[in-house]
């Protein structure tokens, strides 16, 4: 078995036997344990009473976080003409037709997130099974298949967060980094938690939100109270 380092057996010490933390205890110990040498990530796990085999039971959504991610989004655009133009005045950096569905095809993916025109889904849809596993398809649920695709980029890049319940019911997602003030990361993990409580579908039964974990990219995960999480 192989031997921890010394920075992640003290990260491990930290948090043992630190269970259902406030919030704010939460990230004060996420953010003192985050040593590595770059700007960690503050990750987010919802664990659900759900199963999203189940069309009622999915749980999908999108979410502005109010102090932003810390992430430069990478954004690909699928838009002809005059959209083309906007998108890339908003700030895509890749933007393209059937050209961008070939260089998808080839293996090549290199973007955060996925906006699409409505008249290029008959092209977007030959993706399903790429970009779908990845969370990349463009959804007009969540705002990714739009006329408005200035705006679209412009929420990408500005801290919008889309989420989807995985097979086990669980919903992750990066919600700032290690370096933002410890106010700021409440208020992204509150407006998270929020945003996921009001996408409850209605074949959720009994419990919906059961357990709500932090962690930064390279430390252990902190278990936080349900209702410090929400609010209540």
């Amino acid at each position: 078995m192989a031997k921890h380092g010394k920075r992640v057996r003290a990260a491990r010490a930290a948090v043992a036997g630190k269970e259902n933390l406030s919030v704010e205890d939460a990230v004060a110990l996420i953010k003192a344990n985050a040593s590595a040498k770059f700007d960690e990530t503050v990750e987010i796990a919802l664990n659900l009473g759900v199963d999203p085999r189940h069309a009622d039971q999915m749980v999908r959504g999108v979410v502005t976080l109010p102090n932003g991610t810390g992430k430069d989004v990478r954004v690909a655009v699928f838009a002809r003409g005059p959209k083309a133009d906007e998108a890339r005045a908003a700030g895509a950096e890749i933007v393209g037709a059937e050209d961008l569905m070939e260089t998808i095809q080839g293996g090549t993916i290199e973007f955060d997130r996925c906006i699409a025109t409505p008249d290029m889904m008959p092209v977007v849809g030959r993706l399903g099974k790429i970009l779908g596993p990845r969370n990349l398809m463009p959804n007009p649920k969540v705002g990714t298949v739009t006329m408005d695709v200035a705006e679209a980029v412009k929420n990408a890049k500005g801290g919008e967060v889309q989420f989807r319940a995985e097979k086990a019911g669980v919903v992750h997602a990066g919600i700032g980094k290690a370096s933002f003030d410890e106010g700021k990361l409440v208020e992204n993990v509150r407006a998270f938690v929020g945003a996921v409580s009001q996408a409850k579908p209605s074949g959720a039964k009994g419990t919906f939100m059961k357990k709500v974990s932090l962690s930064s990219t390279m430390g252990p995960g902190v278990s936080v109270d349900v209702a410090s999480a929400t609010g209540n």
